[in-house]
């Protein structure tokens, strides 16, 4: 479904990914894992358009070299790290600003309302100002937007940063409940035992480069990631 071809990113002298290459199959959540300044979002960022890249990025057959807004209308939606709600704005319209691409108002109607289904709390407070929401609110909102958009795959860029354990909890169960809709899921995420404990395959990114990658549950069991990440010392 998308596919990275040796991916060469630079922020001036920084060569912040270095011949990345992977593979997102269809309808599985696959997880990238590494540490803070690995290159993780620089990588979401160049799916997204955001970025210039050396290399290729394939979606669907097509290689990927538009505007952020055409590559949304191709399918793919990214929720960016920090959450960036529109705070001064009610939760409802920030739900019907992720459709701003989207014609029919009959199926956007039908979509919030799936959205609402999915995260009820939303629903309650949907002419709340996203500004006056806790954290978790805010990272439903931000998840809720990008459905609206109608993704066939979501980029998720840390979602569960700065949340309680139990909210940790409930956002990893809706990443689940998102991918049994349908959706293929790209996830970015530091807190590496609860991504690889969903996802169906990984890969390992440090300093620019995929060190590792395979099966979730044989990455979670790499003495290496059980040291670096998962906090198991030998």
């Amino acid at each position: 479904m998308l596919i990275i071809n040796n991916l060469h990113v630079y922020y001036g002298g920084i060569h912040a990914l270095k011949g990345v290459s992977l593979t997102v199959n269809k309808g599985e959540i696959l997880t990238i894992i590494g540490s803070n300044g690995a290159g993780k979002s620089t990588l979401l960022n160049s799916i997204s358009g955001f970025l210039k890249y050396k290399g290729e990025i394939i979606y669907k057959d097509q290689k990927l070299n538009f505007s952020p807004n055409k590559i949304v209308k191709m399918g793919i939606c990214h929720v960016p790290e920090g959450r960036l709600v529109f705070a001064n704005l009610t939760v409802e319209d920030n739900l019907l600003l992720g459709a701003y691409l989207r014609k029919n108002k009959k199926e956007i109607k039908e979509d919030l309302e799936k959205i609402y289904t999915l995260f009820p709390r939303l629903k309650e407070r949907k002419k709340q100002l996203s500004g006056t929401l806790s954290g978790g609110e805010q990272q439903m909102l931000a998840m809720g937007r990008g459905l609206m958009s109608n993704p066939d795959i979501m980029l998720l860029d840390e979602p569960s940063l700065g949340l309680a354990p139990l909210l940790v909890e409930t956002v990893f169960n809706i990443i689940t409940d998102i991918r049994n809709m349908g959706k293929t899921i790209l996830l970015v995420e530091q807190n590496a035992f609860k991504a690889l404990s969903i996802a169906d395959r990984a890969y390992v990114l440090e300093q620019g480069n995929i060190i590792m990658e395979g099966q979730s549950k044989d990455i979670a069991n790499n003495p290496k990631v059980k040291e670096a990440y998962l906090g198991v010392k030998k």
